[in-house]
């Protein structure tokens, strides 16, 4: 059974702020795991993200909504080994592979969960700057506990639903590469045909 961390990263600035479109030249402020091991939620600042890094070497897989493209380059940039070798599960290229398109976490959230999320990431960045950071850690996690929800949704039923303009749409997912009875290895290179 391979050692799942769902996670979700906010960041300090805006791809505007840097001049970039390179995810990695964004700066970290929160991110928030979810352990499948401790069965705990945890966020952590930059200035904490010593207490992160054993949760991170002893998982297999991460789990995450736009995390291959978005979260992983970022916090790439502050692990000593790189994060594009472990095993990655991005909710986002799964919706992408099967319905051909992108939908938004809050979209996927109202229609399979009937939940909304409970901010924007640009509300952590006022935060950030107003030095709330409690409220980003809180945010995050929030974050965190739909993506696992919506993961073992898709796991369990092979469809997502999401709202579009007040109608409730399915989509079927095909979850055979992400099993726990397929090996490491096909997982990360299923994974890297996307990178």
């Amino acid at each position: 059974m391979l050692k799942k961390l769902v996670f979700d990263i906010e960041t300090k600035n805006t791809f505007q702020d840097t001049g970039s479109r390179k995810p990695e030249s964004l700066d970290l402020s929160v991110i928030a795991i979810y352990d499948y091991d401790t069965d705990k939620y945890l966020s952590f600042s930059e200035n904490e993200l010593k207490d992160l890094w054993p949760y991170i070497d002893k998982s297999d897989t991460l789990i995450g909504f736009n995390s291959n493209h978005f979260d992983i380059p970022i916090l790439n940039k502050y692990y000593q080994y790189d994060l594009k070798k472990k095993n990655s599960i991005d909710i986002l290229e799964m919706i992408k592979n099967s319905f051909g398109r992108r939908l938004k976490l809050d979209w996927i959230a109202k229609g399979t969960l009937g939940i909304s999320k409970s901010g924007h990431g640009l509300d952590a960045i006022e935060w950030w700057k107003k030095g709330e950071i409690e409220k980003i850690k809180k945010y995050c996690v929030d974050d965190v506990k739909i993506t696992k929800d919506v993961f073992e949704y898709v796991m369990k039923n092979e469809i997502l639903k999401y709202e579009d303009f007040g109608n409730i749409n399915e989509i079927k997912i095909d979850t055979t590469m992400y099993k726990d009875d397929i090996t490491s290895e096909q997982i990360t290179n299923e994974s890297l045909k996307f990178l």
